[in-house]
């Protein structure tokens, strides 16, 4: 069973089960941290201090898929259509590394907005 992390923001939390990559190693070893939160369509993403490049880049992705995203070295969360999605798939706005996925419910994550300060923790 790969390595969990549990993501809040406010009364909201999730969990997430990472892959094993060399994407999911930096960020393992960043946490704990805290963030802002910005929001594109359904997709929630904030700045961690992890520097790292691409690692079988995505463009589409699942609900429930959390990645990287190089250019703007932050952490996202995917949970359903962003702005450069066609039709009802879910889109990043570039290639992004796919480290984990969330366990749960994903719905729970469109009452996070803009400006809401988020934390990510190793769940041991």
């Amino acid at each position: 069973m790969g390595k969990k992390i549990s993501i809040r923001s406010g009364s909201i939390a999730v969990e997430a089960e990472l892959v094993e990559n060399r994407t999911s190693k930096a960020i393992w070893e960043a946490l704990p941290l805290e963030s802002v939160v910005n929001t594109w369509g359904e997709e929630i993403y904030f700045s961690v201090p992890v520097s790292i490049g691409p690692e079988n880049g995505q463009e589409t992705l699942q609900a429930g898929d959390i990645a990287y995203w190089p250019p703007g070295k932050a952490f996202c969360v995917f949970f359903g259509p962003t702005p450069a999605s066609r039709g009802k798939e879910i889109r990043a706005a570039s290639k992004v590394n796919v480290f984990g996925k969330l366990t749960g419910d994903t719905g729970v994550l469109r009452r996070v907005t803009d400006g809401d300060k988020i934390s990510v923790a190793k769940k041991l």
